[in-house]
């Protein structure tokens, strides 16, 4: 989605979610716009290339936040960890691996913009939270603050190893991993397999190598029904 895109939600999503129906569809409509955009050009992708699609969407070292034993369906988000339309898609994101934990692999691929200026920073340090096996509580500590660190340009280093402190990470092996230029190559890594898929914005959803053109939350759940029907 765009990157100056504000936050929306999901209109499946329950009240203490705190994203409006309209909030979400507008987030969709410019997702939706972007998604057309890649498939006039953009994207190096096409029908007849979802296979490479997928391995270019899923690499084997790429980050899961769940794993379904023997799923053959899996569900990426490229994301910015800054972006508000992100945050505000994180509840539909959390809601549906409530419904689908069990039968799909949820895969999170870092894509942060250059203008936000904290958006690397927050996915270095949930890279180094990861190298500790704190992938999940790390990744929604940075959601479920984005409001006190996000759309500022004064540094968050301090702040993000608050966050490591607060999950009782080892902090000197989190500095190492957050300063270490392997944490950043492997963010920029990330960023040119999205760039090669066709993701413009933030965030952009993926099932089993097709990108997911979203109008609806109900769009994300339809994606992932047909994917296990076929699978």
């Amino acid at each position: 989605m765009s990157r100056k895109t504000r936050t929306r939600s999901t209109p499946s999503l329950p009240a203490k979610g705190g994203m409006s129906n309209l909030k979400f569809s507008l987030i969709i409509v410019v997702v939706f716009v972007v998604g057309v955009g890649a498939l006039f050009g953009i994207s190096r992708f096409n029908a007849d290339d979802t296979s490479d699609a997928a391995a270019v969407a899923v690499r084997e070292n790429s980050l899961r936040l769940s794993s379904a034993p023997g799923a053959t369906v899996d569900f990426v988000e490229f994301l910015d960890f800054e972006c508000e339309a992100c945050g505000a898609a994180y509840p539909a994101i959390e809601q549906l691996r409530q419904e689908y934990g069990g039968r799909v692999n949820f895969v999170i691929r870092y894509f942060p913009v250059q203008s936000h200026a904290n958006a690397e920073r927050a996915a270095r340090a949930v890279e180094a939270a990861a190298q500790q096996g704190a992938l999940e509580p790390m990744y929604k500590r940075m959601y479920e603050t984005q409001a006190q660190w996000g759309e500022q340009q004064v540094p968050m280093d301090d702040r993000f190893r608050g966050y490591a402190r607060d999950l009782g990470l080892d902090l000197v092996r989190f500095e190492v991993a957050y300063n270490d230029p392997a944490t950043t190559d492997r963010i920029d890594a990330d960023r040119s397999d999205g760039l090669s898929l066709g993701v413009q914005g933030t965030p952009t959803f993926f099932v089993n190598g097709e990108r997911v053109t979203v109008q609806t939350f109900d769009d994300l759940r339809r994606a992932l029904d047909d994917a296990l029907a076929a699978s």
